[in-house]
């Protein structure tokens, strides 16, 4: 395993902010302080630069097996080091979908050597039916440590209540996409002032909202855990906020979509803009802010979510998703950093520390003996999001085209450098 130096460099986590040289040996933190002169097979100039933990992303669809002709597990991953991320969540929706130990032992054999830490979500139900709660022990001992139907809720009131009460037993997370289908009924984006002009039919947030408080009161019934997924309405932080304060063990997950662009985009009838649940009104998006800012949102996600170019041609055919990997912490710097709505501090407990710690895993920092999980970014840097270039099979990004600060430069999972763009 080589050894490295990183010198000069501004090195930030939840509760350091200094600049400072960092060695790094055999896979760990070695040495923090002023002129470190230890030799080393590689020597990184951080002037300018700042160090942080690496970003786990909470809710990835890797789309392998089953759709590998989107993303698969390998691209994913690639996609993942380039933009900062060592640990990444792995939705169930592939084909076949996650509900046995052989789909979860393949995932988790095909991601070993990638430099990025996969954890696979196992489903709720068998085949994400809604039906038939799956064998949640057998899962777990195949490695799951969350289970979700995402891309599709648990219709059934009381599956869902059974379910959050095994999790218990099995010391199981829980992740609920918030969604009535009932209500949504064929809607392909926010149901407003847009979908009216367009004359297509909208998604009312009274899918999100009703469901989201479903959870919260089932959660709470048995006293369980309950993960809310990619929080984008104002009534559903407000909900979340208010549980919170009444002892709920709720927490939540918002993506930089929603805290940055409106449905208003939509009027360009383009598909790479429409995702679920879909982009909300102006005073969604402040409430989001405000949310994260306070705390009611525990963690920043991409929902990364590919998809082909073909499969995205027809706006009110097409499926629902953007990728997310490679602009997640640039967008999150750009939308909530540069414009002094939050610290870098909090941006490494988003982003960083949140998703590991609701998920039970190590929690990378930058102190001696420390695992070795970083990226060194130029939070200054600004870039222009050409969607050709990013890794993922899939080009289906949100932020094309768009202007952002920062960008993580290199890499570094248990002491190698997995990425580079110095």
């Amino acid at each position: 395993m080589s050894s490295i130096l990183i010198k000069n460099i501004r090195a930030v986590d939840t509760e350091t902010d200094t600049t400072t040289d960092v060695f790094i040996n055999n896979g760990k933190i070695e040495k923090l302080g002023a002129g470190i002169t230890e030799a080393a097979d590689k020597v990184i100039d951080g002037t300018g630069l700042v160090l942080m933990p690496s970003i786990f992303d909470m809710h990835v669809h890797l789309r392998d097996p089953g759709y590998t002709h989107k993303e698969d597990v390998l691209t994913a991953c690639a996609a993942a080091l380039a933009g900062g991320v060592t640990g990444v969540l792995a939705m169930p929706n592939t084909n076949p979908p996650c509900d046995n130990p052989e789909t979860i032992r393949y995932i988790r054999d095909k991601a070993k050597d990638t430099g990025v830490d996969v954890y696979p979500v196992g489903c709720i139900t068998g085949g994400m039916s809604g039906n038939g709660l799956c064998d949640y022990e057998a899962l777990k001992a195949a490695g799951c440590i969350c289970i979700s139907d995402d891309g599709r809720p648990v219709e059934n009131a009381e599956n869902m209540r059974k379910a959050l009460e095994f999790s218990n037993e099995n010391g199981l997370l829980v992740a609920s996409h918030c969604e009535d289908l009932s209500i949504i009924n064929g809607g392909i984006m926010n149901k407003g002032e847009t979908s009216e002009k367009l004359g297509v039919k909208g998604m009312d947030r009274a899918s999100e909202d009703y469901i989201t408080a479903r959870e919260m009161i089932l959660a709470s019934s048995v006293n369980a855990r309950i993960h809310i997924c990619h929080v984008s309405t104002e009534g559903s932080a407000a909900m979340i906020r208010f549980a919170k304060s009444r002892g709920v063990k709720v927490t939540c997950e918002t993506a930089p979509h929603y805290f940055m662009l409106t449905d208003k985009l939509l009027e360009k009838r383009d598909a790479d803009y429409r995702m679920n649940p879909p982009l909300r009104t102006p005073e969604d998006v402040r409430a989001i802010i405000e949310s994260v800012k306070d705390g009611t949102i525990d963690c920043i996600i991409t929902d990364h979510a590919p998809h082909a170019a073909e499969e995205k041609a027809n706006f009110e055919k097409a499926p629902n998703g953007v990728v997310g990997l490679e602009t997640s912490l640039a967008a999150t710097l750009t939308s909530l950093y540069h414009t002094g709505e939050i610290d870098l501090h909090r941006v490494v407990e988003l982003m960083c520390v949140n998703p590991r710690k609701i998920l039970g895993l190590d929690i990378p920092c930058i102190k001696e003996g420390s695992t070795a999980d970083l990226l060194i970014a130029d939070i200054n840097k600004k870039w222009t999001v050409e969607p050709e270039k990013l890794h993922s099979k899939s080009h289906n990004s949100v932020f094309k085209g768009m202007e952002l600060t920062g960008k993580p430069l290199v890499t570094i999972s248990k002491g190698e450098i997995r990425y580079n763009a110095l």
